[in-house]
């Protein structure tokens, strides 16, 4: 894990820690961090609806693993 100094408002780190229920600041920052990105990373999925093409049928997503043989 690598360390970093990073400067927050005491009043908006307070709240965090508050809102969280985290049990130190590092607990609360690491979830604010996570929560982003994986907000982010939905997002950019959400973006993509309607534009990619699927040629499988459901069922065949569901049970149609051709590696398997």
């Amino acid at each position: 894990m690598q360390r970093a100094t990073v400067t927050l408002p005491q009043d908006l780190l307070t709240e965090l820690v508050t809102l969280i229920g985290a049990k130190s600041k590092t607990e609360a920052v690491l979830t604010a961090v996570k929560d982003e990105i994986r907000l982010r990373k939905m997002a950019r999925i959400k973006s993509m609806a309607g534009k990619m093409e699927f040629t499988a049928t459901a069922d065949e997503l569901r049970h149609g693993d051709r590696r398997l043989g």
